[in-house]
């Protein structure tokens, strides 16, 4: 979407100190505004969910928000008529707090003439949009040199500026970064933000993903660091984007025939969560992996036939697949299709497996088969994520020959620290947060930071019962890469690397436990 129409036509709504930009869309005409007690018309256009998400997230009446939606539609042909009548002169739009009162500012008289008569109420300043517009592109182009401490930037034209935003104590960062943008003067305003912007995507049991952007399976349980599946699905080093199509991550492991169980690993802009999606709007928790009985109920839940449910009829089970016998697998009599392999099954919220195959479809119904889930953790000697945070011992394996991840895989050790070091972590940067087993945070401030090479260091403390892990990660043109990490299992954990110039960031993983961190480190 073009950036600069949305700063040229948006309407900026400001409710309970929440500021949302707002693009709509292109009217062939306008209305004027509804007289105060006409809702008919209004009332038949609006989608009762969104009367209902304003009603909940505004704290609207059912009246107010019908009324605010009609103001708001009255408001965009309003803006789209001015700004095409005003040209240069224009100089943005924005409704008041309370939805009713539209504000389009202008750099001329005459201009103000034209809003008071479209209804409206002008606001002369000095600046126009397409300046506003101007300076943010230069802002754009020189984003390659902003630090870690700047979070953003944005046209304010309420403000007739363009704001900068930086970490509270570090303005003086935001103002370099303006000044090597071409920004000056009081066309660029450093405004103190504690925002720390970054993709979220979570991982859940059920949902699809992609491997090498072809087949499609499903996410069986979240580990720390990424999720178990089905190996059929996928081959050590293939890699794996999520359904919104997101590179997300790569197998490091996988079995079968003989077993059918893989372990994907993903970067740092998934975190694994210790839920099950369960293809109605809400997820399930999971919060261990006890197994379950023969004749106890049990659910599946995959990308392409959501949730189902039947009971486990026998154990250690094995199936000739035309691709290759797998043994020590589970048979119920639930049904699945292409797509659900490598899905999550529970039995209430425990984890039980994740999906191999079976005969039949969800039409007719069928038999299905699950690797249990037990084996894959054990044999891989992964920690599973749960709801609570916590990691739950895994029943061992009944047996197999599946081996684990190979050694390759596994990014250089850091180095050990010296005997006599401080207990505590000191260094350029300091960054505080809390972490629990699953989670994953990435520092500084969800973001990156560029050095020219050379030696970087880096600490993180946590407090007893706390295993954390810190990771420092290079950008590869791709994705981030870990090229070390360390972690606190005997005190403070603490990595040097000699890197070469390039962009990157640490990870602070949470192991085991839950609790707060200290991370110190160098940036450059």
């Amino acid at each position: 979407m073009d950036r600069r129409r949305m700063t040229a036509i948006g309407v900026v709504l400001a409710a309970a100190g929440l500021t949302a930009a707002v693009t709509l869309p292109t009217f062939a005409g306008e209305r004027a505004a509804p007289p105060a007690g006409d809702r008919a018309g209004a009332v038949a256009e609006d989608a009762p969910e969104v009367v209902a998400a304003l009603r909940r997230d505004l704290s609207l009446t059912r009246e107010q928000a019908v009324r605010r939606l009609a103001r708001e539609r009255w408001a965009a042909g309003t803006v789209g008529k001015l700004r095409a009548e005003l040209g240069a002169g224009y100089g943005g739009s924005w409704l008041g707090d309370d939805g009713a009162t539209l504000t389009v500012a202008v750099t001329d008289a005459a201009g103000a003439e034209r809003v008071r008569a479209a209804g409206a109420v002008p606001r002369q300043v000095a600046r126009g949009v397409a300046e506003l517009d101007a300076i943010k592109r230069r802002l754009d182009a020189a984003g390659a040199t902003a630090s870690p401490d700047v979070a953003g930037w944005y046209v304010d034209v309420a403000d007739n500026a363009v704001v900068v935003l930086a970490r509270p104590g570090a303005e003086s960062s935001g103002r370099r970064f303006a000044a090597a943008g071409g920004g000056s003067g009081d066309a660029v305003r450093v405004a103190p933000s504690t925002e720390a912007p970054r993709l979220l995507f979570d991982v859940r049991g059920g949902d699809a993903y992609f491997i090498n952007n072809a087949g499609r399976c499903s996410v069986g349980f979240s580990v720390v660091g990424g999720f178990v599946t089905a190996g059929h699905c996928g081959r050590p080093g293939d890699r794996t984007t999520g359904a919104n199509r997101v590179a997300q991550g790569t197998f490091r492991a996988s079995s079968f025939p003989g077993d059918d169980w893989a372990v994907v690993e993903v970067n740092g802009d998934w975190t694994p969560q210790g839920v099950v999606n369960d293809f109605n709007g809400g997820t399930v928790p999971v919060n261990g992996a006890t197994e379950a009985p023969v004749g106890a109920s049990v659910c599946r839940s995959g990308s392409t036939t959501g949730t189902r449910c039947g009971v486990i009829q026998a154990k250690n089970a094995t199936v000739n697949y035309p691709e290759g016998t797998v043994t020590g697998l589970t048979r119920t009599n639930v049904c699945a299709e292409p797509g659900d392999s490598g899905g999550a099954w529970l039995s209430g919220d425990q984890a039980q497996g994740v999906t191999s195959g079976g005969s039949g479809d969800c039409t007719r119904g069928g038999v299905t088969f699950f690797q249990p889930v037990t084996e894959i953790l054990q044999r891989n000697n992964l920690t599973l994520v749960t709801a609570a945070g916590q990691a739950p011992p895994a029943d061992p394996p009944a047996g197999g020959g599946a081996t684990a991840p190979p050694a390759a895989s596994t990014p250089p050790a850091a180095s050990t620290p010296p005997a006599g070091d401080a207990a505590e972590c000191t260094g350029q940067v300091s960054r505080s947060g809390r972490i629990a087993a699953g989670r994953v945070q990435v520092q500084p401030d969800g973001r990156f930071f560029r050095t020219s090479g050379g030696g970087l260091r880096a600490c993180v403390s946590a407090p007893d019962g706390v295993l954390a892990e810190v990771e420092l990660q290079r950008f590869t043109g791709s994705s981030f890469r870990t090229v070390a990490r360390a972690d606190t299992s005997a005190g403070p954990a603490r990595l040097t690397a000699d890197v070469p110039a390039g962009a990157y960031r640490y990870r602070v993983v949470g192991l085991a436990g839950a609790g707060a961190y200290t991370l110190a480190f160098s940036a450059g």
